[in-house]
């Protein structure tokens, strides 16, 4: 298996499953506990959607934070356990899926709001479900992603490519970090740009102790036909 590889992402996640799910149900993640966590609620939120799907839904925590005021919302994640856990505590429906699968129009169904938070590691998989992801999107509908603020979380030269992971902080019961895939800022905005998305806002949470970005939300809306 190449050590650089979307293949690979997922295979760390497969291991690392139920530790993930027990680290996010019990808040153990300063940064989601203090900041992110609350900005992509209140991100989604702002556009009162009537329907959410959440890509790399994880154990399912943002769908049930959403339950009590979006009536429709569905959950996908390449990892079964992971599906598994999120259908056990409810909120929505869940669906075990690739982004590979996702992007070749699994899913079906429209949405107000489609979601990526902190779910986008990869190169190819993340590349193909950008260009597919207007296809999900009702009329007027977005797409917000929650990520790593890549000026902040770099600390190698500011250009694209493979990182090494870590689970630096997590405990010993993780194992065998992810790889992910660095972008700068402009690669994140040109990958709404070169797939029929509108960046209508970046927002820049700010941790409250360091002062510092603590993520990057970008909302992307698709590009109406020019009557040109």
């Amino acid at each position: 298996m190449n050590p650089h590889s979307d293949e690979r992402i997922v295979d760390s996640w497969e291991k690392n499953a139920t530790q993930w799910a027990a680290t996010v149900r019990n808040r153990k993640v300063e940064s989601r506990k203090l900041v992110t966590d609350k900005a992509i609620v209140e991100s989604i939120l702002s556009h009162s959607p009537e329907s959410v799907m959440d890509v790399g839904c994880g154990e399912g925590w943002l769908i049930r934070e959403l339950a009590p005021g979006v009536p429709h919302l569905v959950g996908v994640d390449v990892v079964p356990e992971l599906i598994e856990l999120a259908r056990t505590a409810g909120g929505g429906s869940f669906l075990a899926a690739s982004y590979e699968e996702v992007a070749a129009g699994r899913i079906e169904g429209a949405f107000d709001v489609v979601v990526c938070n902190f779910s986008l590691l990869g190169k190819e998989s993340v590349e193909a479900l950008f260009g597919a992801v207007p296809g999900y999107l009702k009329s007027g509908g977005v797409f917000i992603v929650q990520t790593l603020h890549p000026v902040v979380a770099n600390d190698q030269a500011y250009v694209d490519g493979w990182r090494e992971g870590s689970w630096d902080g997590f405990g010993s019961e993780f194992v065998d970090p992810a790889p992910w895939y660095f972008r700068t800022l402009e690669s994140w905005v040109a990958l709404f740009s070169d797939n029929g998305l509108r960046l209508a806002s970046m927002r820049e949470p700010l941790h409250p102790d360091t002062g510092k970005p603590a993520s990057v939300i970008f909302t992307g809306e698709v590009i109406p036909p020019s009557n040109f």
